[in-house]
């Protein structure tokens, strides 16, 4: 290693940092001096005062100094040393759960300590659990001259190994005046008032006196939304890059049959939506190009994006290539199943079906159509883009639901299409409205579509919040509902993520609702049952032979029974804006009064209230999903653990997300005058996540 790059140095450099050690850092991320440089407190402890024992409180936490008056070990409860100190103020005790003899000897009477710990009222007034302490010789300085920083740990290493190490690794770097190179230009630094690198750096591991622990926490100090942009800043250059290098390749040019479009439009019962011809010419526009398509769409539920879909399909048929749509869930891939077969009955173009439960013959018989090309649309769960699935000519690739796959699910499929030289377009679809700031980052290298029109005679649905108590109220609703020749849903959830729970309790409230209410017809799907069984059970509900449908989240999307009006979701509680939306979306689909009942267990959190509370007075998805992200954050609106998900070292999405309006400027400054600034940025902050560089363009975006 080149000694002007010590920050590439492993940790395994630095005093006191052996193998066992690092491989404790290794798991969280740290690996070299620059790691270590970026793992940033969590927190802050104030130790530049003492405090007197005497105006301590419960609940505090503070330094005192105090003289050791006596030590002992209590023979009742938990084996625990108890030493007694004072000042001139009062006496506190210092609590030992985990001790050794030598630490007995040194807490001598008459020895004086510096100790600093959470203050909690114990048998025989205030006391100290496990706090940090040392012994004081004459002339020592108790308190410290900055704030002391609290770092991230894992099991088995200490606030004080993980403090040497960050020491010792400014230490290294700031003697190397090119060590930490600040690749964000001084032009962009200085337009939005942020310091340098070390500086930033600097401030965040060492703050300096004049900074008190509250400034610090509130997430506003210059210092970390400089390094917060520049992270943001890099992933947002990748993603660019990306974009430009995909768009690099050949793809198939797809012509549009007039003719056989007006003949599709003609077929069909309704007429798009401006908002879907928007979107259609769009895509149609990308298509025609000689590189390929990278487009999402994006709609509210019941915007009409799986017909924007199926054109797409007409134009890739109509052109004599291939189309593959590929949906997360078996029950999703069969209702575009059938969907599809429907729209395109007339245009003697047979639909093929491929999920992990089509076997034998079935599946020998579709894997020969797709390779030899006598299979033009198929639609699939992910078995689609499985080593056996080859296809002859595949001109398009439409994934549905995407933020349920991760990136290299999605290539996967689109490295099937490679076999002609050609790449083939991709389109990406989502009925889970991205809120604009997160789109701005996880989807900038992505074209995005937004249907913001829904279909006439669609009938807003009312949404109300019920407590669990009136449970025997809801039941009698559904019979009358059940009377009137109405269809209902109702939805179990759970905590637990696991499958079988929750299909344990969906079979549980079926058995119940069933006793409680004999007369009404009760059907119940769940993502255990074979899909066989699943599908018989949702062909009932769809054609009126079940009153009631008792499912998990697995209805959640790809259902559509225009004469089921109600939703009862029990424990709405546990899930998010966003997928409470996307369950709700499942009633309102006709032209009559259609309800959602949130059924949540008292008490309700300040945080619950509101969240429901939303949910009752909002039918817009969009809105819906920034509210969502304002109160949990991106990582429960499209899964932290997504393959593909951006994962960030310090920027947070919810605290900092106003600066993404920058990052886009600051991005476009950096291409056009600092060309030279943009790969050792991308290194920099994704290099522990996706390797280098090489790794990212060549296995993300190239064929």
């Amino acid at each position: 290693m080149s000694p002007t790059e010590p920050h590439q140095l492993p940790v395994t450099r630095l005093t006191g940092i052996g193998s066992q050690t690092a491989a404790r850092l290794q798991k969280l991320g740290i690996q070299t001096l620059q790691d270590l440089l970026f793992h940033l407190p969590q927190r802050y402890q104030d130790r530049t005062r003492t405090y007197p024992i005497a105006g301590l409180t419960p609940g505090t936490t503070a330094l005192v100094c105090g003289n050791v008056e006596y030590i002992d070990t209590p023979q009742r409860g938990r084996n625990s040393v108890i030493c007694r100190i004072s000042d001139a103020s009062g006496l506190l005790s210092l609590r030992f759960f985990h001790f050794s003899v030598q630490q007995i000897q040194q807490l001598r009477p008459g020895t004086q300590l510096s100790c600093f710990g959470d203050v909690r009222m114990g048998f025989n007034g205030l006391e100290m659990v496990h706090p940090e302490y040392r012994i004081l010789h004459a002339g020592d300085d108790p308190t410290e001259t900055s704030l002391t920083p609290v770092y991230p740990l894992t099991e088995g290493l200490a606030q004080s190994t993980m403090r040497k190490a960050v020491r010792q690794a400014l230490e290294l770097c700031l003697s190397h005046a090119d060590a930490l190179q600040d690749w964000l230009p001084t032009a962009i630094r200085h337009h939005y008032n942020y310091p340098d690198l070390v500086e930033a750096l600097l401030t965040l591991h060492n703050p300096p006196a004049d900074l008190s622990a509250e400034t610090l926490a509130n997430g506003e100090l210059p210092a970390l939304k400089r390094l917060a942009f520049e992270e943001f800043l890099a992933h947002h250059l990748a993603l660019l890059l990306g974009k430009q290098h995909y768009k690099t390749w050949q793809a198939p040019t797809l012509r549009v049959n007039s003719a056989a479009k007006q003949r599709f439009l003609s077929e069909l019962p309704f007429r798009l939506t401006a908002a879907q011809q928007r979107v259609i010419a769009e895509i149609e526009a990308d298509c025609s190009l000689a590189h390929p398509m990278l487009r999402l769409v994006q709609g509210d539920v019941g915007s009409g994006k799986t017909l924007v879909a199926a054109l797409a399909a007409l134009a890739a048929l109509s052109s004599g290539y291939q189309v593959a749509l590929m949906a997360p869930t078996e029950l999703l891939a069969e209702q575009h199943f059938r969907n599809f077969s429907h729209w395109f009955a007339h245009t003697g173009t047979p639909v093929f079906f491929l999920s992990g439960q089509v076997k034998g013959k079935a599946r020998a018989t579709t894997l020969e159509a797709l390779a030899d090309g006598s299979a033009g649309l198929v639609i699939g769960t992910h078995a689609l883009f499985q080593d056996s699935v080859n296809f002859h000519k595949l001109g398009l690739v439409i994934i549905d639901e995407q933020h349920r796959f991760g990136v290299q699910q999605r290539l996967a499929l689109r490295a099937k299409g490679q076999t002609t030289g050609k790449v083939p377009h991709q389109l990406v679809m989502t009925a889970t409205p991205i809120p604009r700031t997160l789109a701005m980052l996880q989807y900038s290298d992505l074209d995005i579509s937004v249907i913001d029109e829904l279909p006439p005679g669609r009938t807003p649905v009312t949404t109300s919040v019920v407590p669990s108590e009136r449970r025997a109220e809801v039941i009698a609703r559904i019979s009358h509902w059940a009377g009137q020749n109405r269809q209902a849903y109702w939805v179990c959830t759970l905590i637990e993520e696991s499958e079988q729970l929750q299909c344990e309790a969906a079979e549980n409230t079926a058995r119940y609702l069933q006793e409680s209410l004999p007369d009404v017809r009760i059907g119940l799907v769940h993502g255990r049952m074979k899909a066989a069984d699943k599908d018989a059970v949702m062909q009932a509900f769809k054609q009126g032979d079940c009153d009631l449908l008792v499912a998990t989240t697995v209805i959640e999307v790809g259902v559509d029974v225009p004469n089921a009006g109600l939703m009862i979701i029990e424990n709405p509680e546990r899930l998010g804006l966003s997928q409470l939306h996307q369950l709700r979306g499942r009633v309102g689909r006709g032209n009559l009064e259609s309800y959602c009942l949130l059924l949540y267990q008292s008490p309700l959190s300040e945080t619950g209230r509101q969240r429901l509370g939303i949910l009752r007075e909002s039918n817009d998805g969009f809105v819906i999903a920034e509210k969502d992200l304002e109160l949990r954050g991106p990582g429960e609106i499209i899964g932290n653990r997504q393959t593909g998900q951006i994962q960030f070292k310090i920027a947070d999405l919810g605290r900092d997300r106003e600066l993404l309006d920058d990052v886009q400027t600051a991005a476009q400054r950096i291409c056009r005058e600092h060309p030279e600034a943009i790969n050792p940025l991308i290194k920099r902050w994704t290099g522990g996540s996706l390797q280098n560089l090489d790794e990212l363009f060549h296995t993300v975006y190239s064929p």
